[in-house]
Protein backbone atom coordinates (compact mmCIF):
# COMPACT_ATOMS: atom_id res chain seq x y z
CA UNK A 1 0.00 0.00 0.00
CA UNK A 2 1.52 3.53 -1.05
CA UNK A 3 0.38 6.88 -0.90
CA UNK A 4 -0.68 6.69 -4.55
CA UNK A 5 -2.98 4.45 -3.49
CA UNK A 6 -5.08 7.23 -1.87
CA UNK A 7 -4.82 5.41 1.82
CA UNK A 8 -3.14 7.18 4.78
CA UNK A 9 -2.83 3.29 6.41
CA UNK A 10 -1.00 4.46 9.69
CA UNK A 11 -0.01 1.05 9.25
CA UNK A 12 4.37 0.31 9.54
CA UNK A 13 5.70 -1.34 7.43
CA UNK A 14 5.75 -4.72 9.48
CA UNK A 15 2.35 -3.98 9.69
CA UNK A 16 1.44 -3.98 6.33
CA UNK A 17 3.35 -7.03 5.75
CA UNK A 18 2.23 -9.09 8.33
CA UNK A 19 -1.50 -8.47 8.00
CA UNK A 20 -1.43 -8.26 4.08
CA UNK A 21 -4.07 -10.97 3.92
CA UNK A 22 -6.01 -9.67 5.86
CA UNK A 23 -5.64 -6.24 3.79
CA UNK A 24 -6.19 -7.86 0.72
CA UNK A 25 -9.72 -8.72 1.99
CA UNK A 26 -12.34 -6.31 1.04
CA UNK A 27 -14.45 -6.44 3.73
CA UNK A 28 -11.14 -6.24 6.22
CA UNK A 29 -8.68 -3.96 4.36
CA UNK A 30 -6.91 -1.16 6.25
CA UNK A 31 -9.85 0.12 8.25
CA UNK A 32 -10.74 -3.54 9.54
CA UNK A 33 -7.56 -4.33 10.48
CA UNK A 34 -6.93 -0.30 12.15
CA UNK A 35 -9.70 -1.58 14.21
CA UNK A 36 -8.31 -5.23 15.42
CA UNK A 37 -5.45 -3.59 16.25
CA UNK A 38 -7.22 -0.89 18.49
CA UNK A 39 -9.46 -3.42 20.17
CA UNK A 40 -8.83 -5.43 23.73
CA UNK A 41 -9.99 -8.97 23.64
CA UNK A 42 -10.14 -10.58 27.21
CA UNK A 43 -10.28 -14.51 27.07
CA UNK A 44 -11.33 -16.51 29.82
CA UNK A 45 -9.61 -19.75 29.45
CA UNK A 46 -6.25 -20.68 28.48
CA UNK A 47 -6.60 -25.04 27.47
CA UNK A 48 -8.10 -26.35 24.78
CA UNK A 49 -10.62 -23.77 23.25
CA UNK A 50 -8.45 -20.77 24.68
CA UNK A 51 -5.27 -21.89 23.19
CA UNK A 52 -6.62 -21.62 19.36
CA UNK A 53 -8.70 -18.32 20.32
CA UNK A 54 -5.51 -17.00 21.34
CA UNK A 55 -3.31 -18.14 18.79
CA UNK A 56 -5.79 -16.73 16.14
CA UNK A 57 -6.39 -13.00 18.03
CA UNK A 58 -3.20 -12.65 18.33
CA UNK A 59 -1.45 -13.61 14.92
CA UNK A 60 -4.64 -11.66 13.25
CA UNK A 61 -3.89 -8.53 14.90
CA UNK A 62 -5.70 -7.97 17.60
CA UNK A 63 -3.93 -5.17 19.61
CA UNK A 64 -4.57 -6.16 23.43
CA UNK A 65 -5.43 -10.12 24.90
CA UNK A 66 -6.23 -10.49 27.90
CA UNK A 67 -5.62 -14.48 29.33
CA UNK A 68 -7.26 -15.28 32.11
CA UNK A 69 -6.66 -19.00 33.82
CA UNK A 70 -5.57 -20.41 36.98
CA UNK A 71 -4.22 -23.81 35.49
CA UNK A 72 -0.75 -24.67 35.06
CA UNK A 73 0.49 -27.16 32.09
CA UNK A 74 0.09 -30.45 32.82
CA UNK A 75 0.95 -33.60 30.24
CA UNK A 76 -2.66 -34.34 29.47
CA UNK A 77 -2.91 -31.27 28.12
CA UNK A 78 -0.75 -31.95 25.06
CA UNK A 79 -3.00 -33.73 23.05
CA UNK A 80 -5.36 -30.77 22.54
CA UNK A 81 -3.76 -27.74 24.02
CA UNK A 82 -2.08 -26.63 21.06
CA UNK A 83 -0.65 -23.17 22.57
CA UNK A 84 1.52 -25.10 25.18
CA UNK A 85 4.38 -27.74 24.33
CA UNK A 86 6.20 -30.01 26.61
CA UNK A 87 9.17 -27.77 27.60
CA UNK A 88 6.12 -25.61 29.83
CA UNK A 89 4.32 -28.29 31.48
CA UNK A 90 4.11 -27.09 34.92
CA UNK A 91 3.76 -23.58 34.06
CA UNK A 92 0.80 -21.26 34.26
CA UNK A 93 -1.21 -22.16 31.39
CA UNK A 94 -1.57 -17.72 30.76
CA UNK A 95 2.15 -17.72 30.74
CA UNK A 96 2.45 -20.55 28.42
CA UNK A 97 0.25 -19.59 25.77
CA UNK A 98 0.99 -15.47 26.11
CA UNK A 99 5.11 -17.10 24.72
CA UNK A 100 3.13 -19.33 22.14
CA UNK A 101 1.28 -15.83 21.03
CA UNK A 102 4.76 -13.45 20.92
CA UNK A 103 5.95 -15.85 19.49
CA UNK A 104 3.88 -15.59 16.46
CA UNK A 105 3.55 -11.94 16.64
CA UNK A 106 5.82 -10.56 18.73
CA UNK A 107 3.83 -6.90 18.38
CA UNK A 108 0.91 -8.06 20.52
CA UNK A 109 -0.06 -6.96 23.88
CA UNK A 110 -0.67 -9.80 25.63
CA UNK A 111 -1.62 -9.58 29.28
CA UNK A 112 -1.47 -13.18 31.48
CA UNK A 113 -3.64 -13.00 34.42
CA UNK A 114 -2.63 -16.36 36.77
CA UNK A 115 -6.53 -16.36 38.88
CA UNK A 116 -10.31 -18.08 38.66
CA UNK A 117 -12.44 -15.48 37.65
CA UNK A 118 -14.66 -14.65 39.88
CA UNK A 119 -17.70 -12.09 39.75
CA UNK A 120 -16.13 -9.41 41.14
CA UNK A 121 -12.86 -9.61 38.61
CA UNK A 122 -15.03 -9.55 35.69
CA UNK A 123 -16.84 -6.61 36.96
CA UNK A 124 -14.04 -4.42 36.32
CA UNK A 125 -12.19 -6.61 33.51
CA UNK A 126 -15.48 -7.00 31.14
CA UNK A 127 -16.05 -3.50 31.42
CA UNK A 128 -12.48 -2.52 29.85
CA UNK A 129 -13.19 -5.78 27.09
CA UNK A 130 -14.31 -5.30 23.14
CA UNK A 131 -15.34 -8.59 23.15
CA UNK A 132 -15.39 -11.01 25.89
CA UNK A 133 -14.55 -14.79 24.49
CA UNK A 134 -15.59 -17.59 26.93
CA UNK A 135 -13.69 -20.85 26.96
CA UNK A 136 -13.96 -21.72 30.15
CA UNK A 137 -15.26 -25.43 31.30
CA UNK A 138 -17.54 -24.83 33.96
CA UNK A 139 -21.11 -23.79 34.47
CA UNK A 140 -20.64 -21.20 37.17
CA UNK A 141 -18.04 -19.64 35.53
CA UNK A 142 -19.88 -19.14 32.19
CA UNK A 143 -22.96 -17.17 34.20
CA UNK A 144 -20.51 -15.14 36.18
CA UNK A 145 -19.13 -13.88 32.58
CA UNK A 146 -22.85 -13.80 30.81
CA UNK A 147 -23.99 -11.71 33.90
CA UNK A 148 -20.96 -9.19 33.22
CA UNK A 149 -21.67 -9.21 30.04
CA UNK A 150 -25.34 -8.26 29.85
CA UNK A 151 -24.61 -5.26 32.89
CA UNK A 152 -21.73 -3.87 30.73
CA UNK A 153 -23.35 -4.35 27.07
CA UNK A 154 -20.43 -6.12 26.04
CA UNK A 155 -20.65 -9.20 23.02
CA UNK A 156 -19.86 -12.56 24.28
CA UNK A 157 -18.77 -15.53 22.10
CA UNK A 158 -19.04 -18.31 24.09
CA UNK A 159 -17.89 -22.01 22.88
CA UNK A 160 -18.20 -25.92 24.71
CA UNK A 161 -16.36 -29.24 23.82
CA UNK A 162 -16.56 -32.23 25.26
CA UNK A 163 -16.32 -36.01 23.87
CA UNK A 164 -17.61 -35.30 19.86
CA UNK A 165 -20.14 -32.49 20.54
CA UNK A 166 -19.51 -28.90 20.01
CA UNK A 167 -21.40 -25.74 20.11
CA UNK A 168 -20.76 -22.26 19.89
CA UNK A 169 -22.76 -19.03 19.59
CA UNK A 170 -22.88 -15.45 19.91
CA UNK A 171 -24.54 -13.73 23.27
CA UNK A 172 -24.79 -9.62 22.35
CA UNK A 173 -26.44 -7.78 24.80
CA UNK A 174 -26.19 -5.13 22.10
CA UNK A 175 -29.01 -6.04 20.38
CA UNK A 176 -32.31 -5.63 21.39
CA UNK A 177 -33.26 -9.19 20.21
CA UNK A 178 -30.42 -11.21 21.24
CA UNK A 179 -30.75 -13.87 24.07
CA UNK A 180 -28.13 -13.87 26.59
CA UNK A 181 -26.22 -17.74 27.54
CA UNK A 182 -28.89 -17.64 30.86
CA UNK A 183 -31.85 -17.78 28.13
CA UNK A 184 -30.63 -20.83 27.06
CA UNK A 185 -29.17 -22.24 30.03
CA UNK A 186 -31.13 -20.93 32.76
CA UNK A 187 -28.87 -20.65 36.06
CA UNK A 188 -31.22 -22.47 37.89
CA UNK A 189 -31.20 -25.57 36.17
CA UNK A 190 -27.60 -25.98 36.00
CA UNK A 191 -26.51 -29.32 34.93
CA UNK A 192 -24.11 -31.97 35.91
CA UNK A 193 -20.63 -30.81 35.26
CA UNK A 194 -18.93 -32.45 32.34
CA UNK A 195 -15.02 -32.30 32.67
CA UNK A 196 -12.33 -33.47 29.69
CA UNK A 197 -10.59 -35.20 32.66
CA UNK A 198 -13.47 -37.69 33.44
CA UNK A 199 -15.26 -37.67 29.93
CA UNK A 200 -12.44 -37.56 27.23
CA UNK A 201 -12.75 -35.22 24.47
CA UNK A 202 -11.39 -35.69 20.48
CA UNK A 203 -8.41 -33.55 20.41
CA UNK A 204 -9.31 -31.54 17.04
CA UNK A 205 -12.48 -30.89 18.35
CA UNK A 206 -11.34 -28.29 20.44
CA UNK A 207 -9.59 -26.63 17.86
CA UNK A 208 -12.75 -26.43 15.51
CA UNK A 209 -14.91 -24.54 18.25
CA UNK A 210 -11.86 -22.20 19.46
CA UNK A 211 -11.17 -21.49 15.45
CA UNK A 212 -15.01 -20.43 15.37
CA UNK A 213 -14.94 -18.51 18.34
CA UNK A 214 -11.72 -16.64 17.33
CA UNK A 215 -13.67 -16.32 13.88
CA UNK A 216 -16.33 -14.54 15.23
CA UNK A 217 -14.36 -12.51 17.98
CA UNK A 218 -12.39 -10.44 14.95
CA UNK A 219 -15.86 -10.20 12.78
CA UNK A 220 -17.75 -8.69 15.98
CA UNK A 221 -14.06 -6.22 16.08
CA UNK A 222 -13.82 -5.68 12.90
CA UNK A 223 -17.37 -4.76 12.06
CA UNK A 224 -18.10 -7.06 9.60
CA UNK A 225 -19.85 -10.33 8.64
CA UNK A 226 -23.17 -11.53 10.57
CA UNK A 227 -22.27 -12.96 14.17
CA UNK A 228 -23.93 -16.11 15.38
CA UNK A 229 -26.15 -13.70 17.60
CA UNK A 230 -29.55 -15.61 17.79
CA UNK A 231 -28.75 -18.73 16.87
CA UNK A 232 -26.59 -22.22 18.19
CA UNK A 233 -24.25 -23.97 16.22
CA UNK A 234 -23.42 -27.86 17.30
CA UNK A 235 -21.21 -30.11 15.88
CA UNK A 236 -20.81 -33.69 15.95
CA UNK A 237 -17.34 -34.44 14.96
CA UNK A 238 -18.70 -38.14 14.70
CA UNK A 239 -20.44 -37.56 11.77
CA UNK A 240 -18.79 -33.81 10.58
CA UNK A 241 -22.34 -32.60 10.85
CA UNK A 242 -23.10 -29.06 11.77
CA UNK A 243 -26.44 -28.29 13.29
CA UNK A 244 -28.15 -24.89 14.11
CA UNK A 245 -31.01 -23.77 16.04
CA UNK A 246 -32.28 -20.22 16.64
CA UNK A 247 -32.38 -18.82 19.87
CA UNK A 248 -34.50 -15.93 21.11
CA UNK A 249 -34.92 -13.71 24.11
CA UNK A 250 -36.78 -15.18 26.67
CA UNK A 251 -39.54 -12.70 28.37
CA UNK A 252 -38.67 -14.31 31.89
CA UNK A 253 -34.35 -14.12 31.88
CA UNK A 254 -33.38 -13.47 35.31
CA UNK A 255 -30.54 -11.68 33.60
CA UNK A 256 -31.35 -10.28 30.22
CA UNK A 257 -34.86 -9.49 30.25
CA UNK A 258 -36.38 -5.64 30.22
CA UNK A 259 -36.38 -4.50 33.70
CA UNK A 260 -34.06 -7.21 35.26
CA UNK A 261 -31.32 -5.29 36.84
CA UNK A 262 -28.46 -8.05 36.64
CA UNK A 263 -26.45 -8.62 40.11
Amino acid sequence: MTQDDGLDDGLSDDALLRYSRHLLLDEIGIEGQRKLLASHALVIGAGGLGSPVALYLGSAGVGRLTLVDADTVDTTNLQRQIAHSQARVGQRKVESAREAVLALNPEARVTAVALRADAAWLDTAVAEADVVLDCSDNFATRHAINLACVRHAKPLVSGAAIGFDGQVSVYDPRLPASPCYACLFPPESAPDEARCATMGVFAPLVGIIGSVQAAEALKLLAGIGTSLAGRLQMLDARRMAWSEIRLARQAGCPVCSPGTAPG
